[in-house]
């Protein structure tokens, strides 16, 4: 059945759209009323996906096929942030993982990962954020995952990049939260997607404690309209989340002081 509004919400522009977790937040935000612009790499999918989202929502669906860790593609996205005005949220869902130690895990490797889940989702940000806070107005989702607080559990690299999504996260609401500017950071917890044939893991999709990527897009916008600053749907008591934040914030005057802590005296 085709889905049809007459009027837009506005444009929602998503990165890593053509499968899995992207490909979702896409179908959802179409039947919501959004038009959309879908950036991936994969040609053949992501204008699939185009073609079948229009058809079946009668949105306004765009395909921008483009690498973001090849830095021309990069800028193109960047400027198609600062120039289309009608865009009004931003999903950094773009990425990339591992699940190999740093001894059996290549350099360059790891550089790319970083470029494309850190510098690439940093750059997007940046260049949408002054456009959003010009209109009062826009909402940037950023895809971070559990292992950016359980950093132990995959590859080290893959880990910290998680993490710094979730520090930015806190630090842009801490900066456009006053400007209307809506942050919301995702956490997915082990989510069935391609994900894990790329991180060279495959079998992790066999897991019984594997989400499917509908039920976590559909948590995470729940979670959005709800004003959550941090959705984490695979966390069943929200208590858990809330104690750790705020144990973690209650840390920070801690940190003032002129004078080292007695457990580090020096002995002469």
């Amino acid at each position: 059945m085709t889905v049809t509004t007459n009027s837009s919400k506005g444009t929602a522009l998503i990165t890593g759209a053509s499968t899995g977790i992207g490909a979702v937040y896409a179908d959802r935000l179409a039947k919501r009323g959004y038009d959309l612009i879908l950036v991936a790499r994969n040609e053949e999918r992501l204008k699939a996906l185009t073609n079948q989202l229009h058809t079946e929502t009668g949105r306004a669906v765009k395909a921008v096929v483009a690498d973001l860790n090849v830095k021309a593609d990069l800028s193109k996205i960047e400027e198609i942030l600062r120039e289309d005005k009608s865009i009004s949220i931003l999903v950094n869902n773009a990425g990339v993982g591992s699940v190999a130690s740093i001894l059996d895990d290549g350099v360059d490797d790891m550089e790319a990962m970083i470029n494309l889940n850190i510098t690439a989702l940093t750059r997007l940000t940046y260049a949408v954020a002054p456009v959003f806070v010009s209109k009062g107005s826009g909402t940037i989702i950023n895809i971070s995952s559990v292992v950016g607080i359980a950093v132990e559990l995959l590859n080290g690299v893959y880990s910290a990049s998680k993490s710094y999504v979730l520090s930015f996260g806190h630090a842009l609401q801490r900066d456009l939260a006053d400007k209307g500017v809506r942050v919301q950071t995702v956490l997915p917890g082990g989510t069935i997607t391609e994900f894990w044939d790329v991180a060279g893991y495959a079998k992790q999709n066999e897991s019984p404690i594997m989400m499917t990527a509908g039920d976590l897009v559909d948590a995470a916008l729940v979670g959005l309209e709800q004003g959550e600053l941090v959705t984490i749907p695979s966390m069943q008591d929200e208590n858990d989340w809330l104690r750790w934040e705020a144990a973690r914030r209650e840390l920070t005057p801690k940190f003032a002081n002129p004078k080292p802590a007695p457990r580090y005296a020096v002995s002469i």
